[in-house]
């Protein structure tokens, strides 16, 4: 440098933490001389005093809240969930034409997240059509094949265990 310092190389035997950033841990419960003594700044007795940690939801004794709630209902891992379909609704579709999910789901008559659909008898049908779903009722089955159309069932879909049955 100009005014004759050399440039101070940062070496790890040098490194040191800035002024100020490392202090001393305050140690508690070490006698009464240090102020921190006895009851060591817990106060006297309790529960904040003792060496305990509530557990997550505690609510000090008072029946907590998801205990407190009614427990209804179950909720079926393997459940399987059809998409409900009327033949009713079958009538926009021109005569001769295959159904299918993906041609329901483009006319927007199954919406949303399902397992599968399933044609159930409200309704009357007035064309022959060639249905493929996976699941359908005895009324519409017979709806169908009495307006001269055919229905195919396609295998249910795979969810869980049951699945291979």
């Amino acid at each position: 440098m100009s005014d004759g310092q050399e440039k101070r190389i940062p070496l790890l035997s040098r490194l040191r933490a800035p002024e100020g950033a490392v202090r001393v841990k305050h140690r508690v419960g070490r006698g009464i001389g240090s102020g921190w003594g006895k009851t060591a700044g817990k106060g006297q007795k309790g529960q904040k005093a003792r060496g305990t940690m509530k557990r997550l939801g505690f609510q000090g004794g008072q029946m907590p809240l998801q205990r407190r709630l009614p427990k209804i209902g179950f909720n079926n891992i393997f459940g399987v969930h059809y998409a409900p379909v009327n033949v009713a609704d079958l009538n926009i579709f021109d005569a001769g034409s295959v159904i299918d999910e993906a041609e329901l789901r483009q006319q927007r008559i199954v919406r949303g997240r399902w397992d599968g659909v399933k044609i159930l008898g409200e309704g009357e049908l007035t064309r022959a059509l060639t249905v493929k779903v996976h699941a359908i009722s005895g009324a519409a089955r017979e709806k169908i094949e009495k307006a001269g159309g055919t229905v195919d069932l396609i295998p249910r879909p795979n969810k869980g265990p049951r699945a291979s049955e």
